[in-house]
């Protein structure tokens, strides 16, 4: 008995360890980071954006940003703050309507087969149109 209760036991535990590292969120330390400000000097932005490609260095916030791309991607953001998820709608918006061909060679780079072009296909649909984002 003792036996079943302690690998029973070990179950659960493994079970609440998975549902706490399932619901972790990305790290919100970079979070204040003035995206207006990026997004609004050329020099900043290209500096970002020759990271998130891998042709350029990356700042450790850049590094964090390139790294979970695909993830994000992935599973819609799961992992995303509320206001990573602004952060996120708001660079969007700009690519779409003011950096369209750096949209593309991002997109390019991170959906190669078209998978989440697909996807996001509404989602890019109300960016255009200057309509809330839903996830």
């Amino acid at each position: 008995m003792a036996i079943k209760l302690s690998v029973l036991s070990v179950v659960v535990l493994l079970g609440a360890i998975g549902l706490v590292l399932g619901a972790e969120k990305y790290t919100d330390k970079y979070d204040n980071i003035d995206i207006d400000e990026i997004l609004g000097n050329q020099r900043l932005y290209q500096k970002y954006f020759d990271c998130i490609r891998g042709k350029g260095k990356c700042t450790p916030d850049g590094a964090e940003l390139k790294e979970s791309i695909p993830d994000a991607l992935k599973t819609e953001c799961a992992k995303c703050t509320d206001k990573q998820k602004k952060g996120v709608e708001k660079v969007l918006r700009f690519l779409i309507k003011e950096k369209a061909d750096d949209y593309k060679v991002l997109e390019e780079q991170y959906d190669p087969e078209g998978v989440y072009r697909k996807k996001y296909e509404t989602q890019k649909k109300l960016a255009e149109e200057g309509k809330p984002i839903e996830y």
